[in-house]
C-alpha cells in the first residue's frame, strides 16, 4: 500500500487581523501576493521528488485567510500539486474561509476543482461579540455564506466558534450553540480564548473583570459537549465535533502522528521521525525560494523516547484515546505505570475504559493538560529508572536552529529520512 501523505498550505494574508490572533498572518501586505504565489508555486515545483514519493489524501488550505486570498489563486495551487504530486482522487480538500471575504462565485470554481470542505470561520452569532473580538463579518453574512455553500453543493461544512469571550454569558453561548446547529454544519470546533501575549485583546483584557474566569469556561465547554452529543455531534478531539463520518482527516494526521508536508512562511511538516519548520516571515520565505537559500527555522530528529511522549499527548487529545497493545507499538514501555495512573484518573471520573481503549471524559478534557502531564511523569519515571543513562540523554536534547551552512544536512536528513519509511 502506498504512503499517504497529508499537504498543509499556509495562506498568510487577511484583510485585517483578529483582535485575539497570534497566529503568523499580515495585513495591509496584498500587494505581496503575487510574489509569494510565484514563489509558493516554485516550491511546491522543487518539491516534486518529495511529494512523488507519497499519494496525497488531504491537503489543507490554512491562514491567514485562504478565502482573502482569492479562488483563482488556491485552485492554481492545487494544479500545482496535482502536477508535482499524486493526489488521489478521494483526497479530502479543506479551504479556511472567512464570511466576508467568500463568494458564492469562488466557491462555484473552489468546489469544481476539486476542494470538497469548507471551514468557515463564524466564531459567534452575537454581533456584538464579532465586533469586540475584530471580525469583519456579522452572524447575517455567517448565515449566507452556509446557504450559498449548501446551493453550491458542499456537503462537508465545518463552523469555527470561540467561548469565553469579554461580556459572554452561558445563555449567550447556548444561544450560539442553538443557531449553529440549527445551519446543519456536518462539522464544529469550539475553541475557548487564550489571550495571546502581544495580541490587542490581551492588553485590553488580560484580568478584565468582564473576561469569564476559569470556572465559567469549563461550564461553556461541558454544556457545548452536552448540547452537541444530544444534536449528533461527537466529539472526537479535544475541541472537535462531527457528525458521523465527517471527522477531519486532516487533524487527525496530526493526532495519529501521520506524515505531513507543509508550504509557506511559519509551516510545519512531520516526514517520519524529522520534524521541520519554515521561518515565520513572508519576504524571506519569498527571497529564500526566489534564491534557493535556506528557509527552514528549525530541524529535529525525534528520538524513541520524544516519540512516546508525543504519543501520549496526542493520543490523549482524541475520542479514541490509547489502548495497551497501541501503546506499546508507539512506545516500547511498560504499560503497568500508564494504567495504574489511567486508573487512578478513572477513579476521579476523568477517564474512562471502553472496548479496550482508555480516553479521557468532558471533565477529564478540561484539565487534560495537567493529565497528560501525570501521565508522562508515570512513563518517564519507569523508563528512567529501567534506563538511568537516558535522563541526560533527554535533557541534553534540543531542537536545532538551521545556520546557511546546514541546508546540504537537513537535506540530505530528509531525504534519508523519507527512503527509510
Amino acid at each position: 500500500m502506498a504512503r499517504r501523505l497529508g499537504v498543509y498550505i499556509h495562506i498568510p494574508f487577511c484583510a485585517s487581523k483578529c483582535s485575539y490572533c497570534d497566529f503568523y498572518s499580515l495585513s495591509g501586505c496584498d500587494h505581496l501576493m503575487p510574489q509569494y504565489h510565484k514563489a509558493l508555486l516554485a516550491h511546491i515545483e522543487e518539491s516534486a521528488p518529495n511529494l512523488s514519493a507519497y499519494e496525497v489524501d488531504t491537503i489543507y488550505f490554512g491562514g491567514g485567510t485562504p478565502s482573502f486570498y482569492g479562488a483563482d489563486r488556491i485552485v492554481e495551487i492545487l494544479d500545482a500539486l496535482k502536477a508535482n504530486g499524486n493526489v488521489r482522487l478521494d483526497s479530502e480538500i479543506t479551504v479556511e474561509c472567512n464570511p466576508d471575504s467568500i463568494s458564492i462565485n469562488a466557491m462555484e470554481l473552489l468546489m469544481k476543482e476539486g476542494v470538497n470542505r469548507l471551514s468557515i470561520g463564524v466564531q459567534a452569532t452575537n454581533n456584538d461579540l464579532l465586533k469586540m473580538i475584530g471580525r469583519r463579518h456579522n452572524y447575517q453574512q455567517a448565515e449566507r455564506a452556509v446557504a450559498n455553500a449548501r446551493k453550491v453543493g458542499f456537503t462537508n461544512i465545518s463552523l469555527d466558534l470561540m467561548y469565553g469571550l469579554p461580556s459572554q454569558t452561558r445563555a449567550d453561548w447556548a444561544d450560539t450553540l442553538a443557531k449553529i446547529i440549527q445551519l446543519h454544519p456536518e462539522h464544529i470546533s469550539c475553541y475557548g480564548l487564550k489571550l495571546e501575549p502581544g495580541t490587542p485583546m490581551y492588553e485590553n483584557y488580560l484580568n478584565s473583570p468582564i473576561l469569564p474566569d476559569d470556572d465559567e469556561q469549563a461550564d461553556m465547554y461541558s454544556y457545548a459537549a452536552e448540547m452537541l452529543a444530544r444534536y449528533g455531534y461527537k466529539q472526537y478531539e479535544i475541541s472537535n465535533f462531527s457528525a458521523p463520518g465527517f471527522e477531519s482527516r486532516h487533524n487527525l494526521k496530526y493526532w495519529n502522528l501521520d506524515d505531513y508536508m507543509g508550504f509557506g512562511p511559519g509551516a510545519h511538516s512531520c516526514i517520519g521521525n524529522l520534524r521541520y519548520s519554515y521561518i515565520r516571515d513572508l519576504k524571506r520565505y519569498i527571497s529564500g525560494v526566489n534564491k534557493g537559500s535556506s528557509i527552514v527555522d528549525e530541524y529535529q530528529e525525534v528520538d524513541t523516547l520524544e516519540r512516546a511522549v508525543e504519543y501520549v499527548m496526542l493520543a490523549m487529545r482524541t475520542a479514541r484515546g490509547m489502548s495497551e497493545n497501541d501503546y506499546h507499538i508507539h512506545t516500547q514501555n511498560d504499560w503497568r505505570p500508564i494504567y495504574k495512573t489511567l486508573m487512578a484518573f478513572a477513579s476521579k471520573g476523568w477517564a474512562v475504559e471502553e472496548e479496550g481503549r482508555w480516553h479521557f471524559t468532558v471533565p477529564g478534557y478540561l484539565i487534560s493538560n495537567t493529565l497528560i502531564g501525570i501521565l508522562l511523569e508515570a512513563q518517564t519515571k519507569k523508563r528512567m529508572d529501567d534506563t538511568p543513562w537516558l535522563e541526560s540523554a533527554h535533557e541534553a536534547e534540543k531542537k536545532i536552529s538551521i545556520p546557511p551552512s546546514e541546508d546540504e544536512l537537513f537535506l540530505e536528513m530528509l531525504k534519508t529520512t523519507m527512503n527509510e519509511e
